[in-house]
């Protein structure tokens, strides 16, 4: 079983990394949540389902309702991405599909487009691959991402994960097929 601590330890003991602090999304995050999204709608629409979705305060707020569920419930565990500094929400990373049998999980994750190009997802989403396999206990990681997507796959490469594949027309955004590139991780990497 993967070792899912409660979201509540995560507020108290939150992943630091030099610049940012991760701690579970909580239902406070959910303005700051919209507002983040909406600053960067068509930057973010291009690549992820879900962004059409977020139309208000309150569709963030009820998003951030089924995160928490997703948590307690060991499915899924959504981590807010804030700039230590500024305390400024900038993005969100997750684990989905958490697997307890096969001691595995997805990583996703988006960052708003103006804090982008600076290494802040990598050093995030690093974190976040580091504690999976140290605290979580997981033994894989799987990633994917579009094949028009460069940033995330530069990303991907960063983080050290090894391509395993092209899944043709695996999702379905923004009125078009896009085929994605996938890649995994194992603990013993």
């Amino acid at each position: 079983m993967l070792a899912v601590p409660a979201r509540s330890d995560l507020r108290r003991a939150p992943l630091v990394t030099p610049r940012l602090q991760l701690a579970a999304l909580e239902p406070s995050d959910a303005h700051e949540l919209w507002v983040s999204v909406e600053s960067c709608r068509l930057y973010l629409e291009p690549w992820l389902p879900w962004v059409p979705g977020i139309t208000s305060s309150s569709a963030a707020h009820r998003y951030i309702e089924s995160s928490v569920e997703d948590w307690d419930v060991s499915r899924a565990l959504r981590f807010g991405v804030r700039e230590r500094q500024r305390r400024k929400l900038v993005g969100v990373v997750s684990l989905e599909s958490l697997s307890h049998q096969n001691l595995a999980a997805d990583l996703g994750y988006w960052l708003r487009s103006d804090v982008g190009g600076a290494g802040l997802m990598t050093e995030a989403a690093g974190a976040v691959v580091l504690w999976a396999f140290r605290q979580l206990q997981a033994n894989r990681l799987r990633v994917a991402a579009s094949t028009e997507n460069h940033r995330s796959l530069g990303v991907i490469r960063r983080l050290g994960f090894h391509f395993e594949g092209l899944a043709r027309q695996a999702e379905y955004v923004n009125g078009r097929w896009l085929d994605h590139a996938v890649f995994s991780r194992l603990r013993g990497d």
